[in-house]
């Protein structure tokens, strides 16, 4: 078995893990990434999913490392694609004129960004990334973890890899390396006895969680793509699940903010200015108009005959899956779940291939087109189904909705953190439940994320850097997002490197006011905001 020896061992190449790595080798660590098969970037590009983001992003708000990724990708398209010249000009570039982000985009290019943004530490020596692997298990010597044991992910002819390190930052999807280790842990929905809530439940449902997406682009082209028929169409065609105001795939399901049946409506291609296109869910969800919903390109941002047709992002309520959690089960029940996304995705797109309605009153599109080579997949779907709830720490701070929601924190904003370590801001966005649980979609105020939320109350050296922080199953709907996620990442990779370089440890910093400002003091130093500005009237 080979071993390396490494001072920050990050697992999981998600947002979280590659802000996570950038700040921990900045800051003159040696550190070892690890992903499986697919691509780094998780939700962003693995997922599929453009980035959700608050209204201000383009102004304050992120990272600054967030922000040089966002802006990278607009580089990219400049540099490589063949926009118009009036798209050239845009200092605020969308290239899908998408109406979920200011910021919608192909997946392939966010993974050329952000393979650029890691190039340098890689070059230096001072990173290396291990690929396609995932944890099987870990060595703990009382409260640290001491090594963990990777094995490959896929087919490879390479064996298994254990890494010693000082620190082991668990940066995957699903917080993976919680269970291995021992790291006390939540799932699901807690109790109000156990929060304190007033949205939580009467009693605790671990396996609660939020429905699964398995996302898919498609085009709009000459031609019949219809796909083979999925072999449990007929199952999901009858599903009418009861908090729904009909069938599962139709285009109409409860309105998120609402809970009143809302309609959609899909018209691919539609003759509209991407260069007009607002993208601002708070004033305009967007969620009924499907196809500009999540569209990552726009053919009019192009210089003619560059794009065939627009593409959209397929992110849409038929394809959340309800019917059970991808983790904390057996491993055949999780197989059998993540086949059924799977299966449920296909299924959407043959129903709109086939039976959809369309506007000029027909029904069925044919000549959507499956673009899975945008995605790095020969079937079409993303690599990776869109998680949006993960294994949470049993934190030393726990972020509740008492101290982020809007109805009840109304003008005292959000519970402010003496121990800030970045920002957020997002509504309190809960998808459906595999617990039969309809949408909680509340507002939220602009939040502060806790170093607490990122300390384990007894294991000393692991750090969460995704989804995985101490929040609840309510406040992970405000949390969850790619700059939050970005911004967990990058102060997780930073503590580490900072306790690596002085001798103290994350539970200390914490602790010790003079050390907590040298810590804060190096995050503001990246670039790092630790507080909303005030806005006052005039």
């Amino acid at each position: 078995m080979k071993e390396l020896r490494t001072d920050v061992l990050v697992v999981g190449g998600g947002l979280g893990g590659i802000a996570a790595a950038l700040a921990a080798t900045e800051h003159g660590a040696r550190v070892v990434l690890t992903e499986g098969p697919r691509w780094l970037g998780g939700q962003l590009t693995a997922q599929a999913t453009p980035p959700d983001e608050h209204p201000w992003v383009e102004m304050l708000g992120v990272t600054a490392s967030y922000r040089a990724m966002r802006e990278g990708v607009r580089g990219y398209y400049r540099r490589h694609y063949p926009l118009t010249a009036q798209a050239l000009r845009a200092r605020q570039l969308n290239p899908g004129a998408g109406l979920v982000s200011r910021l919608c985009h192909e997946p392939r290019v966010a993974v050329a960004v952000l393979e650029a943004m890691l190039a340098p530490a890689r070059s230096s020596g001072r990173l290396t990334v291990l690929r396609p692997y995932r944890p099987d298990s870990a060595a703990v010597d009382g409260d640290a973890v001491t090594a963990v044991t990777l094995v490959p992910d896929g087919d490879t002819a390479d064996g298994p890899v254990t890494v010693q390190a000082r620190y082991v930052i668990d940066a995957t999807e699903t917080g993976e390396l919680l269970p291995l280790t021992g790291t006390e842990y939540v799932t699901g929905a807690e109790s109000r006895d156990d929060t304190g809530e007033p949205g939580a439940k009467d009693t605790a449902e671990p396996l609660t969680m939020q429905a699964a997406s398995w996302c898919f682009a498609v085009d709009h082209v000459d031609g019949d793509h219809t796909i083979d028929r999925p072999a449990t169409y007929d199952h999901w065609r009858s599903v009418r699940p009861d908090i729904w105001p009909g069938p599962l795939l139709a285009f109409s399901w409860p309105n998120p903010r609402t809970l009143e049946p809302s309609k959609g409506w899909l018209d691919p291609n539609p003759d509209d200015d991407p260069l007009a296109v607002e993208a601002d869910q708070s004033k305009d969800a967007g969620t009924d108009d499907l196809w500009r919903f999540r569209r990552i390109a726009a053919r009019r941002q192009f210089e003619p005959g560059a794009y065939a047709s627009d593409i959209t992002l397929v992110n849409w309520p038929m394809i959340d899956y309800m019917d059970g959690p991808l983790f904390e089960v057996p491993a055949d029940e999780a197989a059998a779940h993540r086949a059924g996304a799977r299966e449920l995705a296909l299924s959407a797109l043959y129903w709109m291939q086939t039976e959809a309605p369309r506007p000029d009153g027909g029904t069925g599109f044919p000549s959507l087109r499956l673009r899975g080579d945008l995605l790095g997949t020969d079937d079409g779907l993303a690599q990776d189904p869109y998680v949006r709830e993960s294994r949470r720490i049993r934190a030393v701070t726990t972020v509740r909705e008492d101290d982020v929601s809007l109805a009840i924190r109304g003008e005292r904003g959000a519970t402010r953190y003496p121990d800030s370590v970045g920002i957020g801001m997002y509504r309190i966005d809960l998808h459906p439940s595999t617990g039969g649980d309809t949408y909680l979609d509340v507002a939220s105020a602009p939040f502060q994320i806790p170093l607490g939320a990122l300390l384990p109350r007894r294991v000393a050296n692991l750090l969460p850097a995704a989804k995985n922080i101490g929040t609840t199953h309510i406040t992970n709907g405000a949390y969850r997002l790619h700059p939050v996620e970005w911004n967990i990442g990058e102060a997780a990779g930073a503590l580490a490197a900072h306790c690596v370089a002085t001798g103290r440890t994350p539970h200390g910093v914490h602790a010790t006011p003079d050390h907590l400002d040298d810590y804060q003091s190096l995050l503001s130093g990246r670039g790092v905001p630790l507080a909303w500005p005030e806005i006052r009237g005039y």
